[in-house]
């Protein structure tokens, strides 16, 4: 296993990212998010964008999964292999990008993706799922690192309330890469259950990183007794 990945086994990552149009969608502020991150403890940061994944890079020592959301087709993270070249290039250790069996929108296949990323350049690759299917693909076509990101987006799935544990347990149990549970883990008692299930590593974002919607809980607590 890569010295990258050795650094995330057991681990908690935690994503850095801000909503367009939102107060804190300042590539700054999120290198300011990643490096309180790794001082409470995360091994590890995720980045959207470009200037983001350069500047957490250079501001941390940690593992930095880098991915571009761009366009408005339905596979929109890291989307195709020019975004995953330039993700690349921007320094991360880990592309992450759609891990789903949906076209793409350059046409390429995900084993395309990946092959024609490694050509370019010495990284990880990271396959964003939304079920068992997409996770024993994306195997096949060459990732690193298998998420379970998409679960409840992409149709094939219903929307858990919490991580997708039946997810879980299934890629665990299936797939012989690396099984990164990420997707409303919003509790502690969450993430240490999903290690539990025999997750690779964790990734929370919204519950650390997200004060608007983390306010929101609160609000609605407060507001709708």
């Amino acid at each position: 296993m890569s010295p990258v990945l050795e650094r995330l086994r057991g681990r908690l990552i935690v994503s850095c990212q801000a909503y367009p149009g939102e107060p804190l969608r300042v590539p700054e502020i999120m290198e300011r998010m990643a490096l309180a991150a790794v001082e409470g403890g995360a091994a590890g940061i995720r980045a959207q964008g470009l200037e983001d994944i350069a500047r957490i890079v250079a501001a941390t020592d940690v593992p930095v999964t880098g991915l571009w959301k761009d366009g408005e087709d339905p596979v929109f993270i890291t989307p195709t292999l020019e975004h995953a070249i330039a993700v690349a290039d921007a320094g991360a250790h880990i592309v992450a990008l759609d891990g789903t069996r949906r076209p793409r929108p350059d046409g390429r296949t995900l084993a395309q993706t990946i092959a024609g990323l490694r050509e370019h350049a010495d990284v990880l690759v990271m396959a964003d799922c939304g079920s068992l299917e997409d996770a024993l693909a994306a195997e096949d076509a060459g990732a690193d690192v298998l998420g379970t990101t998409l679960a409840g987006y992409t149709g094939e799935r219903a929307r858990t309330q919490g991580p997708d544990v039946e997810l879980i347990d299934q890629m665990v149990a299936r797939c012989s890469r690396p099984v990164v549970v990420e997707g409303r883990v919003h509790t502690p008692a969450q993430a240490a259950d999903a290690m539990g299930r025999g997750a690779f590593a964790v990734v929370v974002g919204t519950a650390i990183t997200h004060p608007t919607t983390i306010t929101r809980w609160f609000h609605q607590a407060v507001t709708e007794r």
